[in-house]
């Protein structure tokens, strides 16, 4: 996130606001994703939606659940009993008619609520598609770091950016690795191994001649994108990897 909060702070005053949402408008396919604010012109809050159909939705702005309160709001909030803020306090905002805005701010904003959110920002990441989200280790051809203490094969392997290779990292000859992809630190990929748009946890060994794409590996278990999981051991799965301190 490299929301400016300074200006969101200056905003929040200038409104004279008691409590300010910052969001994020997102295309209208997607708010059944999200919770959803629905304001006047002005910004003034006058109720939400949680995770809407397209056809149903009043608005486009998605809650980022970063948001600003006056020691007048949190005063509003009973002592010694469970409390939600989105379920109660917002509301009670609203229907007192209290100084409460939303504020639409453009930033590199993602919900990860789900495995493909999570896939879907590191290869961001990875992209340099995030501000002030640098890559560690050392770069040492362009669009690829690597950490200390590797054993790679540099001759006889494939390796095409964005990559990250951590410390420790043993590539044997003939495996191939294609960007936006992370290896995790003390990982060992085997001989005609194919990592492709893929993070590898720490310590995770991808067996010889096996393909990996668009997964999210473990030594013990792997998700792809969509949220499926294979676990290791599986006597069903047509992959193989494993714990590389093993």
């Amino acid at each position: 996130i490299d929301l400016d909060i300074t200006a969101a702070l200056a905003e929040h005053k200038a409104k004279g606001a008691m409590a300010s949402v910052v969001a994020m408008d997102v295309p209208l396919k997607d708010v059944q994703s999200y919770g959803i604010v629905v304001a006047a012109p002005d910004g003034h809050i006058q109720s939400f939606q949680e995770k809407p159909k397209p056809a149903e939705a009043k608005s486009t702005l998605a809650s980022t659940g970063i948001y600003i309160f006056e020691p007048a709001a949190l005063e509003l909030i009973p002592s010694a009993k469970v409390y939600d803020i989105g379920a109660q306090l917002f509301p009670d905002l609203v229907e007192h008619g209290l100084p409460f805005f939303v504020q639409n701010r453009p930033f590199n904003w993602i919900d990860i609520g789900r495995v493909s959110d999570y896939w879907s920002v590191l290869q961001r990441v990875l992209s340099g598609e995030v501000a002030e989200m640098n890559m560690p280790g050392r770069q040492i051809k362009p669009g690829i770091w690597v950490g200390l203490n590797t054993a790679i094969a540099w001759d006889e392997v494939t390796i095409e950016g964005p990559v990250y290779i951590g410390s420790s990292v043993r590539i044997e000859p003939g495996a191939t690795i294609t960007g936006p992809a992370w290896i995790g630190h003390g990982s060992h990929i085997r001989t005609g191994a194919k990592v492709v748009r893929s993070i590898l946890f720490e310590y995770t060994r991808i067996a010889a001649d096996m393909r990996f794409t668009e997964m999210i590996v473990s030594p013990d278990y792997c998700v792809d994108r969509h949220g499926d999981t294979l676990y290791r051991g599986d006597d069903t799965a047509q992959l193989r990897w494993g714990d590389a301190r093993a």
